[in-house]
Parts: structure tokens; sequence; C-alpha cells
């Protein structure tokens, strides 16, 4: 038996230790086409709604889901839709409509698709002849502006987002739909992540992928803060923006897939996860017929990697830090600890998820076939690892390096220069009966790359999240709240203004249900208490979406 083989982990797959579903209520209803509502619309208010929040909740999801005979399908690839609630003393209006990306306009001209997304290819145009739709599948198709997954924010001005080198500015009040931008047109990257983060003196840190004849690299990007202009032009602003760090793929065919990375208050780590692309099937996926998210591949014979870089002076450790096979989408905070780098995470065992959110999983009715795709699932749990940040010449083989009598993790130096890492669990067994839980958001301003207490994030005991969490990280003890049929968005922490304590302040979620129609509302939930404040109910249908922001310039 190797070294590595007796540190790696012998536990129970995650979706093995969680309860098994059984006569699961079918999701279609929450994956339908809805109508936009451009004017804000009033709610009605049960309970309260406490008066000093004031701002929009904002967020983020696919809302169409075909044109004329067409229709998408994977659940990623419906069209955006961009949602607001305005609260403001007490009271709280919806309004919502669609992104008027290239994607939507064109494929609403045509009454089809015809822009491929990431699980539907667009079809030839039926008009052309033979000759011209069969070489048409020889042609790479254009990365799309379905900017679907995310608010985000450059230099003061709002964005959404996917995971392609294209975002839309928008108007975080009116939601109107402002000019594309290419991130290529002022950085050497092809994409971006929808998960940005921020520090404290107003710039915003990303990733992004370049490849050329060289090879594949990850990119961090930094977007400086605004600039002390007397008054900002209305457009886009991206000026300044430089890669601070470039590093190599490991593999440069089969790249890492990513959905975010960590940062603390002096260090970004990239990730790089066994769940890869490959680019010989990209290259050759539309002459194949394939959508792209089947040139995505789960990958469990290689190490997970972390790329440790100072993000200030964009210097790249020459330490390898690894561990087994994983799978994160998203990072819940990072500290640093008297020379340890603390990474609190979501992670699963099984990279094979992402794929199989079609709308045909998610549409199968009541009963056996949503039990087979939902117990098929990994179920993600939040994990701790501790980076030792002083390893060199000096440091001792095959020992934990880990001294700090409140971490439980492990790392241990196998070889010089490279540094194999245990988790810790951050939960209890309790954690399991709610099926483990993802979308972890904290007290992001005040909290965000230093030690921190809570977190709060949905329950998964069925395909999309169905309860609330607070979770507390020095006990390991959490709140829930659950009502049957009620399926939560991403929780959103919203400080109150005179806030001493980490957990002052409230918790923003939009519910929706499968059994009662035009029965959303927006949840208000003390925070500290994780009790219903009070509730705002939207007249209207919400489809289930991805992420949000809550803007208090709103």
């Amino acid at each position: 038996m190797s070294k590595i083989t007796e540190l790696r982990t012998n536990t129970i797959p995650s979706n093995q230790r969680c309860p098994q579903g059984k006569g699961l209520e079918s999701l279609a209803p929450l994956v339908c086409t809805v109508k936009e509502t451009p004017d804000p619309i009033p709610t009605t208010i049960k309970g309260t709604i406490p008066t000093w929040i004031n701002g929009s909740f904002l967020r983020n999801g696919p809302g169409k889901f075909e044109f004329g005979e067409d229709r998408y399908t994977h659940w990623f690839d419906g069209m955006a839709m961009m949602h607001r609630f305005h609260i403001c003393e007490g009271d709280v209006t919806y309004s919502s409509r669609f992104l008027r990306s290239d994607s939507y306009v064109k494929n609403s001209e045509k009454n089809r698709i015809v822009v491929s997304e990431f699980g539907t290819l667009a079809s030839p145009d039926p008009c052309k002849n033979i000759f011209a739709r069969f070489f048409s599948r020889f042609q790479i198709p254009k990365a799309t502006d379905n900017a679907v997954v995310n608010f985000v924010k450059y230099k003061g001005d709002y964005y959404v987002s996917t995971e392609t080198n294209y975002m839309r500015r928008v108007d975080p009040q009116s939601l109107e739909t402002k000019e594309k931008v290419d991130w290529s047109q002022y950085i050497a990257v092809n994409s971006a992540t929808a998960h940005p983060h921020y520090d404290r003196e107003g710039a915003t840190y990303n990733m992004g992928n370049s490849y050329s004849l060289g090879g594949y690299s990850y990119n961090i990007i930094r977007v400086p803060p605004p600039g002390e202009k007397e008054e900002k032009e209305d457009s886009a602003d991206l000026k300044g923006a430089q890669v601070i760090c470039s590093i190599p793929a490991t593999e440069p065919m089969k790249p890492s897939y990513y959905h975010s990375f960590v940062m603390s208050e002096n260090y970004i780590v990239f990730v790089e996860q066994p769940l890869k692309l490959d680019l010989m099937k990209f290259m050759l996926y539309k002459i194949q017929g394939k959508s792209f998210h089947k040139m995505m591949i789960w990958d469990p014979k290689n190490d997970t990697i972390f790329h440790l870089v100072n993000r200030h002076t964009g210097k790249a450790s020459t330490v390898r830090y690894y561990t087994e096979p994983m799978i994160t989408l998203h990072q819940i905070n990072a500290f640093e600890d008297n020379g340890f780098l603390v990474m609190d995470m979501c992670c699963g065992d099984d990279g094979e998820l992402i794929g199989e959110f079609t709308l045909e999983n998610l549409r199968s009715g009541t009963g056996e076939q949503t039990d087979k795709f939902y117990n098929s699932l990994c179920r993600n749990l939040p994990r701790r690892y501790v980076l030792p940040l002083t390893v060199d010449e000096h440091t001792p083989l095959d020992q934990n390096l880990v001294t700090l009598s409140n971490y439980t993790a492990t790392a241990k130096q196998t070889k010089p220069g490279e540094v194999y890492m245990t988790h810790e669990e951050l939960h209890n067994d309790e954690l399991l009966q709610y099926g483990g839980l993802e979308f972890p958001r904290i007290n992001y301003d005040q909290y965000n790359g230093r030690p921190y207490r809570y977190f709060y994030s949905c329950g998964f005991r069925h395909v999309f999240g169905d309860s609330l969490l607070k979770m507390d990280v020095h006990t390991k003890e959490f709140k829930v709240w659950h009502y049957p049929g009620l399926y939560p968005s991403e929780p959103v922490f919203v400080a109150s203004p005179k806030a001493t304590e980490e957990d002052d302040g409230v918790v923003l979620s939009v519910l929706i249900t499968t059994r009662e129609d035009k029965s959303t509302f927006l949840l208000v939930l003390d925070a500290k208490t994780f009790t219903e404040v009070g509730r705002a109910e939207v007249p209207v249908n919400i489809p289930f979406g991805t992420h949000g922001v809550f803007n208090e310039m709103g």
C-alpha cells in the first residue's frame, strides 16, 4: 500500500451517508417558463418587514425554456430572468425582466433556438441549403451572453454574468439591459466566473481561463476600485483590469472546471479539481452534434490540488498542496490563523452531478424516476482544510504540520515540496438528515477573509433545496427553517444598521412551491434566532433561480 493510499480517508460517500429519497414530489412547476413583470407590483405583507431594511434584493436565474417548437435540454440553458424585491420602510414591491441578451433577442426574432447553450446545441438554419447546413457543423459556436447565474459588481456597476467571456451591464433599479461586455477586450482571458470576491478597498478579484499554443492556464484577475471622478460615465468600465497570476493547467488538454475560488485577506487559492473539460472533445463537439456539458468528465484518478497565491504580489507558492478527489462549487470562507490558511468549502465526493440537471430529469413525475435521480446525486457537506504557510526545506516529512489545537484537519509533507491534506468535517451527523447543504452565504462585508462563526445555506432533501440552515462552525450545531412543499433560494444575510455581533441582522430568501399557483413570497428571518419575522407575498409565479445579492443603494 502506498503512502498516499494510507493517508486517504476511507469514508463512505456522502450520498450514501444521507437518507435516500422516497416518494419525492415533481419539481416540474419550478422549471417552467413565466412572464416578466417589468413594472413593480405591490406585495402582501404578513408579519413585519423591519423598517431599517432599505434596498433591493436582486436575483438571477433561468425563466424561459423554449422558443417556438424548440425546447432547451438543460436547466442552465433557460433565458436569464432578473428579479427585484425592493424593500423600503417596511413595504416590498416586486418586478422582473428577461435579460435582453443577444441570445434572447436572436432566438426571439427567429422564434427558435439559434444560439447554443450549456446543454443545448442550436440546430442549423433550416432555410440554408444542405451544403451550408453540413458545413455549419464545422464552425466553433460563439460563447453565449445568456448571463443566467449571478449579479456581480465591478467599479460600482452591476452586471449579470455566467461563465463565458461575456457579461451584461444592467440597471439594478429598472433591470434594464445595457451593453454587452467582452472580458477579452480588456484582458487576455476567455472566460470569468460568476463568483468574484471583493476586498475592503473596493477592488474585485476573479478567475478566468486562457488557452493558446503555449497551453491552458487559469488566471487570477484584479479589477481596481472605481476612480474618483466627479461624474462617472454611464458605460461599462473594466479599465485597469490585470492578470496578477497565471497558473498552468496540470493536464493541458484536460483543464479543471471551476465555479468559484478561495480568498482570504492575503491569499487566493485556486482549487484544481478532477472535474475536467476534455478539450479534444470540445473541439469536435459540434461536429458530433453534442452539447457542451457532454464534454465534462469526472476523473477521480486525479488528486485535487490547491494552488496558493499571494494576492498582493501575485506570486504562487512552489509548494504543491493536494488532497483526495473531491468537487467544490461554492466556498464558504477562508482566513489566516497563526501561520495557517483555513479554508471552508462545500464539498462532495462525486463530480458527475452537473451534467445531469436536464429538464427531463427535473420535470419527471412524482415517484420512482424523481427518487432515482435525486439518489444518484452527490450530497455536498461543509469541510475545512488547513494549509501550513511556512513549508520549506526544514519542514519535517510524514508528520502532521497543523499544530493548532482547535483544528482536526491534517497536513503532512509526503516529500519535499508536497503536502497532503485531510479535511475536518464542519458538521455533526444530524446534518445528514437534511441531505447535506449548498449555496453558503456569510456576513460577507464584515467577515469575508476573516475568522467567523456563522454561515447560512440550503439543506437538500430534494433535488432543489427544501430547507434553510444556519450553521455554527465553532460548535457544528445548526438551526433549521423548513416547511413542507416550500423550496427556498440561496439565503442572503443583511446586517442591521448598528450591528455589533456577527449574526445581528436578517436573512432573505425567496420561497416557491409546487403545490399552489402564484404562491411565491420573500421570507425574512431573524438571523440570530433563525425564526420568521415576516414575508412579502407575490401574486405571480417565479421559477427556481440561482444566485443573488442585496443592493443597499437600491
